[in-house]
């Protein structure tokens, strides 16, 4: 018996299955595919049902009940008052946020400096305005004209040499405005600390050392791999502060969507309606937001992903056989190359 046919007689089993299933047998046939089947979830779509079901109970029942007042949402839903009203709310939203940005900016950047005075201060800042209440703060605020009716420069127990009246927190509009971004001020400053702190520190040694300086740094490498970490909470800033706005009765500003809905409901008697109505101009205003978050984190999301292809990968070539002495033929071989 020769030695081929020997090694092949006492082959075990086991060897010849794993031989087999590898797909180098004598015949060369590919292997099998796997038929992958999903894993079954009967209760979520119970649980669905259950949810779609009680909603639906629920809109039906709302619609009948005469409590809700449906006839005076339609009277009052497009009513010129609570139209401008929005109005006022969306740019008290828009004004505040901006404020907020620049303060919280400057306040992130003081948090982060080696200086211990404008780290101090910054953190003093951000304790007090994130400690009380924004309904606090908006009263105090509101009563500022009152303990402060002019500014006055000079030395104390003397005769002031500059005195200005207090026209600003006179006009109730512009002191909203200061209230509400001196607050949202405190949250932003953490959201873009976080931020910037969560780029590493080698992207600014490395850019240092291609000679750039720290304002080319800060807009090509750290801020836009920072803005990933920012948007989010930014634009979940932003969905709060147009609610928050509602607050603003407390300095007592009159003007925006809650405090004329209040107004009017307080007139008709119809509370409920009116409740309704600036609820629908709420989310209304929401979901426009959550539009412009999601478009907005897209963008700065670009390259972080894995490129999705619908092309099914294909076997790498087998790499191409060179003889001796041929370009690309490795060194250290038995033909004489130098190891």
């Amino acid at each position: 018996m020769s030695e081929p046919e020997s090694d092949r007689m006492i082959e075990s089993e086991p060897d010849r299955k794993l031989r087999d299933r590898s797909g180098q047998g004598t015949d060369n046939s590919p292997a099998e595919a796997i038929v992958a089947i999903p894993l079954r979830h009967p209760w979520r779509i119970v649980i669905a049902v259950v949810l779609l079901l009680g909603l639906a109970i629920f809109v039906l029942d709302a619609a009948q009940r005469p409590d809700y007042g449906w006839p005076d949402v339609g009277k009052y839903i497009f009513d010129r008052r609570i139209s401008q009203a929005a109005w006022v709310t969306l740019w008290l939203t828009i004004y505040s946020m901006i404020g907020a940005i620049v303060i919280g900016l400057l306040l992130a950047i003081m948090r982060l400096s080696p200086n211990p005075v404008l780290k101090s201060v910054a953190w003093l800042y951000i304790w007090i305005f994130r400690g009380t209440p924004v309904y606090v703060q908006l009263v105090f605020w509101g009563i500022v004209a009152l303990i402060y009716p002019v500014f006055t420069l000079g030395i104390p127990f003397t005769t002031p040499w500059v005195t200005v009246p207090n026209e600003i927190f006179t006009n109730l509009f512009i002191t909203a405005v200061i209230g509400l971004a001196l607050n949202e001020a405190a949250y932003m400053s953490e959201i873009v600390r976080a931020g910037l702190l969560s780029v590493d520190e080698g992207q600014a040694e490395a850019s240092t050392a291609l000679a750039m300086s720290w304002g080319q740094t800060m807009r090509y490498v750290v801020v836009p791999q920072a803005m990933k970490i920012i948007i989010p909470p930014t634009g979940n800033e932003v969905i709060s502060m147009l609610k928050t706005t509602s607050l603003v009765a407390a300095i007592p500003l009159s003007i925006d969507l809650y405090g004329v809905s209040r107004g009017i409901s307080a007139v008709t008697f119809t509370p409920v309606p009116l409740l309704i109505v600036a609820s629908l101009w709420y989310l209304l205003f929401t979901s426009v937001l959550m539009v412009g978050q999601h478009f907005i984190e897209k963008r700065f999301s670009r390259g972080t992903g894995r490129a999705k292809t619908d092309k099914a990968p294909t076997a790498p070539e087998p790499a191409p056989t060179a003889g001796p002495g041929a370009p690309g033929t490795p060194l250290g071989t038995d033909f004489g190359g130098k190891g």
